[in-house]
């Protein structure tokens, strides 16, 4: 049984849906009303992107409710965990929020919490019974359309983990290691590295969890011109693009999922994860 909170999101394909009313108070509180016509010694999957405080409401009375309903096992997809990117106190008086994500989450005591493509490692680490599906076949559907005639590009030392990971599931991709600097007070990147002499002019996939801004991808797409590459791609597995995509010009092509949310008419090859799960 799967119950998809987002009425635009069904990542999990080939299950009876639970039908649902959700919504929000005058007053600014989520509520919602589930449909007791279903079976409920079975378990039921939630799904529902986390994209603010909101969403996390529904999804704790969602929970409620189905306890309410005497349903024992519940599990949880949510593709992007909020707060991901927080998961260390950088400065004195910031907040560890990844962490307070995963202990509201935690008291909701679910069988299974599925994340794709994690952060880091700390996320997993938090969540109670966390699983983490990894970005594999996702990038594996990016080659497909733009060829496996291309180098994987690590922007930073916190993806090279993940994408030798990715290079061994694509058969042995050559990976090139990359590096930037951040002021951890004011967020300014600066010091973009390729570690690499000459590209040759090979096609290069930059690959990373998340796309916000932009800034990191442009300053290493720069380098990498300089550095002989030939067609830049970027795949991103959570595309946030709270820029837009102009800034992101310096690109053949971008792709990304359905993780955060939708793109309509947008610059940007989306692979639904109803595909990759």
């Amino acid at each position: 049984m799967i119950l998809n909170l987002d009425p635009k999101f069904a990542p999990i394909l080939n299950q009876e849906e639970i039908q649902f009313q959700s919504f929000t108070f005058s007053g600014g509180e989520p509520h919602i009303k589930i449909n007791p016509d279903f079976d409920t010694t079975q378990k039921v999957t939630i799904t529902h992107r986390l994209n603010s405080f909101n969403d996390l409401g529904l999804l704790c009375i969602t929970v409620d409710a189905l306890r309410r309903m005497d349903v024992k096992i519940i599990d949880l997809f949510i593709p992007y965990f909020p707060a991901a990117r927080q998961d260390r106190v950088m400065i004195k008086g910031e907040s560890l929020s990844v962490k307070v994500y995963a202990d509201i989450i935690n008291t909701l005591q679910l069988n299974k919490v599925y994340v794709f493509d994690a952060h880091s490692e700390v996320t997993p680490a938090l969540v109670n019974n966390c699983e983490v599906v990894p970005n594999h076949t996702f990038i594996q559907q990016v080659l497909k359309v733009i060829g496996e005639n291309v180098k994987l590009i690590s922007p930073d030392g916190g993806a090279l983990k993940k994408i030798y990971k990715v290079s061994e599931f694509l058969g042995g991709i050559d990976v090139v290691e990359c590096s930037k600097s951040r002021d951890v007070k004011t967020g300014k990147l600066s010091g973009f590295k390729v570690y690499e002499d000459d590209l040759n002019g090979i096609d290069c996939l930059i690959v990373d969890d998340i796309c916000d801004g932009g800034g990191t991808f442009v300053g290493l797409a720069e380098e990498l011109k300089k550095k002989n590459a030939g067609k830049l791609y970027l795949a991103v597995s959570h595309g946030i693009f709270n820029k837009g995509f102009e800034v992101l010009d310096c690109f053949d092509k971008i792709f990304t999922t359905n993780s955060v949310k939708d793109f309509e008419g947008e610059s940007v090859q989306v692979i639904g994860l109803e595909t990759l799960i």
